[in-house]
């Protein structure tokens, strides 16, 4: 699988209360997440997302509580992938399990800027910065966590495999 989008930068250390908000989790509804992810950090985030973009961030992206309304929030906003320098290990987790497609590439985490298109295969882990010229190699997911993320998450992905 291939994602093609425009890159949201962000630091190091952003937990899941600055990607969404706790006064907003007396809901799971992934329409009610999207509506208000990353607003303490980038108030303009959701008026700007576009369906496919990509996310970059520095080192313990996704730290915090272990709730999955964090990348629930992130995968409604349209977000096709997280690229950072490292993930928070609960939230790495809950990214799979939610189907949020994640990528742990330090050089590129680095190289992004906001604006950047960049384009990404799951497939080989190949991170292109189209808008400079440069490629990263991230490690490939394996393909049950590919097959995870194409059926949108773990509870589909068991649904199917349990029908078969």
């Amino acid at each position: 699988m291939i994602v093609t989008g425009k890159a949201f930068k962000y630091g190091d250390n952003v937990d899941t209360d600055v990607i969404i908000p706790a006064r907003y989790l007396n809901s799971s509804d992934p329409e009610h997440l999207r509506q208000h992810c990353m607003e303490d950090i980038d108030a303009d985030f959701v008026k700007e997302v576009g369906q496919g973009d990509i996310m970059a961030a520095g080192k313990n992206f996704g730290c915090g509580s272990s709730r999955e309304h964090a990348p629930v929030a992130i995968k409604a906003s349209g977000i096709s992938l997280v690229i950072a320098e490292s993930f928070a290990r609960i939230f790495f987790r809950n990214c799979i399990n939610v189907g949020l497609a994640i990528m742990e590439c330090p050089e590129a985490a680095k190289a992004i800027s906001k604006g950047d298109i960049i384009k990404a295969d799951f497939d080989t882990g190949i991170i292109e910065n189209v808008t400079k010229n440069e490629k990263y190699q991230a490690k490939p997911f394996p393909d049950f966590i590919n097959g995870i993320i194409a059926s949108g998450g773990l509870l589909e992905y068991t649904k199917k495999q349990t029908q078969n």
